[in-house]
């Protein structure tokens, strides 16, 4: 069984995700992609919480702020990454 922070850690960067896909737009390939980065960037950001020693706002052992910031920037660096790419399908 997982613990409960793993659990929160995986749906919060989730949210994320989905959320980022909502703003943007795309198809299921580009959600997958965004949810997918989310993750492993909400989880660069708890590593790097953890050695840094970043304890702003904790929730049990998951440092949000670290985490959070993590996510949104691995999001963004997808989607600066694939816009290119998206606009060059949506021109066609």
């Amino acid at each position: 069984m997982l613990s409960p922070t793993l659990t929160f850690a995986f749906i919060l960067a989730t949210l994320y995700g989905a959320a980022f896909h909502l703003i943007l737009g795309g198809d299921a390939r580009r959600l997958a992609l965004l949810v997918f980065s989310s993750w492993l960037g909400f989880a660069f950001g708890q590593l790097v919480g953890i050695t840094f020693l970043i304890d702003f706002f904790d929730i049990g052992a998951l440092r949000i702020v670290s985490a959070t910031l993590g996510s949104f920037t691995a999001l963004v660096a997808v989607s600066l990454l694939t816009s290119r790419r998206m606009r060059k399908r949506s021109a066609r």
